[in-house]
């Protein structure tokens, strides 16, 4: 086990600098867009729009490659090779000289955002099932504190020069493959492997795959509807502030970052003992229940320590996410832990193709000042689907679980 956990500080370094390289250039995005296409701010955000559904559109129809290349050849030449290709994506992104260019470096670094998915399956290959779950929420804190501090630089930098956050995050994302090169030892044994299949490595057939294992796809499913329900913060939450509280970007901000300590904190720092006292079912299905009073709060809120609220009571759902995850690893074979990570990240992603349209237009039908005026209707929306999702994984655990909540049902 003292392997194991030599590994893990790096695995979550790499998640580090992965996260972090991606929110850099989050501040930075609008006024490229503005600088390469047409100045309006109408035109911009209908162009980061179709950007972020270029980004997760890759995501969603090359994660389960990434994961089945991982399986095939192993965790080590898949992480570093795709942060070879990001570095490489990055610095095309800071030579862009149009709009088409910038969308090429997307959706590359769309196809190429599976890291997440290699490193996770990592944890799955060094780490035994009771374990798993503190170990991915290990994972999630790091992603989280790259979430937290990439913007944040991001914004200061593109003070400096537009595209320079593009250039750091080119060398961020370098340097992680250089130390990975040097120190990373290959986590999957040839024996666990297995032949790679065009079949299979795509997100149709490994969800047919997926299909298999009804639990796991029980979990998906709850994947899917809270996810869905979380694009109502990823998509409407600048504009909601904006509407609700004329707040300004300095407030947003804080906001976005006081967020994303608080998954940190939670994913990092309790997901382990809460498991540990209470298992991964329990801490899953506990835990998504404060999405519900953490939604009808934003759904209702009239004043920013209103938000705050919601925003500290709904980061204990970010224990939910890593719990499911040990669940799943548990009940899929050793050799097909890289296609789970795609499966998951493929859900993931096709949340990400679904929500913005979905949450925005519930937002701006609600305050188009046509009809009845309620700017906080995505985030009613999102309580509704964070209850489904409940159902979902409570059903799916009786089922395949018992009554008794200890062992599998024969």
């Amino acid at each position: 086990m003292a392997s194991a956990d030599k590994r893990l500080p790096l695995i979550a370094f790499i998640v580090f600098i992965d996260m972090a390289g991606i929110g850099l250039i989050i501040p930075i995005l609008p006024s490229l867009v503005q600088h390469l296409g047409k100045p309006g701010i109408d035109h911009a955000a209908l162009v980061g729009g179709e950007l972020l559904f270029a980004y997760a559109a890759m995501q969603f129809l090359f994660a389960p490659v990434i994961g089945g290349l991982s399986d095939r050849f192993g965790r080590r030449p898949v992480l570093l090779g795709t942060l070879v290709a990001l570095s490489v994506d990055y610095a095309m992104m800071a030579w862009a000289p149009s709009l088409a260019w910038l969308f090429v470096g997307r959706m590359i670094s769309g196809v190429m955002g599976a890291t997440w998915a290699a490193a996770n399956s990592c944890i799955a290959d060094i780490y035994p099932p009771e374990q798993r779950g503190r170990q991915f929420g290990r994972l999630g804190g790091a992603g989280a504190a790259g979430f937290v501090l990439g913007p944040a630089i991001g914004g200061l930098l593109g003070t400096i020069e537009l595209r320079l956050p593009f250039v750091v995050a080119s060398i961020l994302a370098l340097t992680g493959a250089a130390i990975g090169y040097g120190i990373f030892t290959e986590t999957l044994p040839p024996e666990r492997r297995r032949p790679f299949t065009p079949a299979r490595a795509n997100p149709f057939g490994t969800l047919i795959r997926m299909a298999r294992y009804p639990f796991v796809l029980g979990v998906l499913a709850t994947i899917f509807l809270m996810q869905l329900g979380a694009q109502s913060q990823l998509s409407t939450w600048g504009y909601f502030l904006i509407e609700r509280l004329a707040w300004s970007p300095l407030q947003i901000g804080l906001s976005v970052a006081t967020f994303g300590i608080m998954i940190m904190v939670s994913q990092g720092m309790m997901t382990g003992p809460v498991i540990a006292r209470f298992g991964e079912r329990r801490s899953a299905l506990g835990s998504l229940v404060f999405g519900l009073p953490s939604y009808l709060v934003l759904a209702f809120a009239s004043s920013g320590w209103m938000i705050y609220l919601a925003i500290a009571v709904g980061a204990f759902t970010g224990i939910a996410f890593p719990a499911m995850q040990g669940m799943m690893t548990s009940r899929i074979e050793e050799d097909a832990q890289g296609e789970l990570q795609g499966a998951i990240a493929s859900t993931i992603g096709l949340t990400s193709i679904i929500g913005p349209l979905m949450m925005t237009g519930v937002f701006g039908h609600f305050v188009d000042g046509r009809g009845r005026y309620f700017p906080g209707a995505p985030f009613l929306l999102a309580a509704g689907l964070i209850v489904a999702a409940w159902l979902v994984l409570a059903t799916t655990i009786r089922r395949h679980f018992g009554p008794d909540r200890t062992a599998p049902a024969r």
